[in-house]
């Protein structure tokens, strides 16, 4: 069997994941290349990348004036990039692993689409939910007919305050205009997993949220522009705080490379991650809440919001014979069909007849694209439930987008068919 061999495109957080599965498997993966702005964090990906320094560019454009270097590349680059980059690459002559979402504009991931079919390209949007044992083992359940026909899917994405703050608030999705809203950058995987569980298209759509919180007026009295001149004594959001207590995270890596104490003291007294978040130029929504009815009648409810304790996704299926409920971080989730008692299904145990675990990065959900990316392209027999094409993964965007649109006009009823249309 051939390997695949890849180049990728941006490495910072999602294209050091990636890679770092490809790694794992040298019988089947090649990393020939790599891109990213940011020389120091190049350098400190080749410490195990391992490659020549012909073979490290400065930006994508540079290494897209090269001969094609591989099979595939992969697209981590920010999300206002995601069209250009993408379609430069497949014109190029590369296959593409792209992340989400496909790109900050509807219009733009409709014409990424056209390009790719246009050009016969292979494309694979990284929805990792749909790849972890999680989810693959409700699919499972649903598939079998268990729970019967799907009436209603409650589901709740929590995100951690932490998070919120850090990403959407003071980060690089903090403006829609140089991002994409948060329903979309943060929630198309959610909508993703709605309409790979059911099958089902969305028929209509309403959505209401605001930013109500992270706002210059509920900025405590006395409060200064930087955490780092403050003198408000137990806030939760001061940066200084927050990142030299977990210097270990994933954040404070993005923060600076190689974190420590002084050295995040020192960053964050010029970037945006050291601004207060009442003081911020932020306009994406802090709390959201979608309603959905699919085509074959069931309902969905969604929720986001950015004042979790913690990172925390839920769901709860309620169909015709039974229900399912559970959170994503237990592993685990109670399935309960009518009539008999509930019982528990540990997720793992029920992945391990398949070959999947728990390597990593959304919950397993990183090491199971990388599995399943590898068998796609080499064109070879598996199981292809999971598989994220850009045809089918397209639609979660629609339903995103569309979701943000309504938003923006005060809970607007949206027909998805018209709103399909349109692009």
């Amino acid at each position: 069997m051939n390997k695949i061999t890849f180049a990728i495109a941006g490495m910072g957080s999602r294209g050091n994941a990636y890679a770092s599965k490809l790694i794992l498997v040298p019988d089947k993966a090649e990393i020939r290349a790599a891109a990213d702005p940011r020389r120091e964090r190049l350098i400190d990906a080749n410490s195990y990348l391992k490659l020549p320094e012909d073979r490290l560019f400065p930006d994508i454009a540079s290494m897209l004036e090269a001969p094609r270097l591989s099979d595939v590349m992969i697209i981590a680059t920010q999300d206002a990039f995601h069209k250009d980059h993408a379609i430069a690459a497949m014109e190029k002559g590369y296959d593409l692993i792209l992340e989400k979402p496909i790109a900050a504009k509807i219009e733009d991931a409709a014409e990424i689409l056209r390009v790719s079919e246009k050009l016969g390209r292979r494309v694979l949007v990284c929805h990792v939910l749909r790849y972890t044992p999680f989810y693959r083992a409700i699919k499972n359940v649903i598939d079998a007919g268990t729970i019967g026909r799907i009436e209603t899917i409650e589901a709740m994405e929590g995100i951690g305050y932490y998070h919120l703050m850090h990403s959407y608030v003071r980060g690089n999705w903090h403006r829609m205009e140089t991002s994409s809203p948060i329903v979309v950058a943060k929630c198309c995987h959610d909508m993703d997993i709605f309409y790979w569980l059911t099958g089902e298209k969305c028929k209509k759509l309403s959505s209401f949220g605001s930013l109500d919180f992270y706002r210059k007026e509920n900025a405590p009295e006395g409060s200064a522009e930087r955490c780092t001149d403050c003198r408000i004594e137990g806030c939760p959001f001061n940066a200084v705080d927050y990142y030299t207590s977990h210097v270990t995270g994933d954040f404070a890596g993005i923060v600076t490379l190689n974190p420590t104490p002084e050295r995040l003291r020192e960053v964050l007294k010029t970037s945006d991650y050291g601004r207060c978040v009442f003081k911020m130029d932020n306009d994406v929504a802090d709390h959201q809440v979608v309603s959905m009815l699919l085509e074959n009648g069931t309902t969905v409810g969604f929720q986001l919001n950015g004042f979790a304790a913690k990172d925390e996704r839920s769901i709860r299926i309620l169909g015709t014979k039974g229900e399912i409920r559970g959170r994503f971080r237990d592993n685990a989730f109670m399935l309960w069909p009518f009539g008999k008692d509930p019982e528990t299904v540990d997720v793992l145990k029920a992945m391990e007849k398949i070959g999947y675990n728990n390597v990593g990065g959304h919950g397993g959900g990183d090491f199971g694209l990388i599995h399943d990316a590898l068998l796609y392209f080499m064109d070879a027999e598996f199981d292809r439930t999971s598989v994220t094409e850009l045809k089918d993964s397209i639609e979660s965007h629609y339903i995103a987008f569309a979701a943000e649109e309504s938003r923006a006009k005060e809970g607007a009823l949206i027909d998805m068919a018209s709103y399909r249309a349109r692009f």
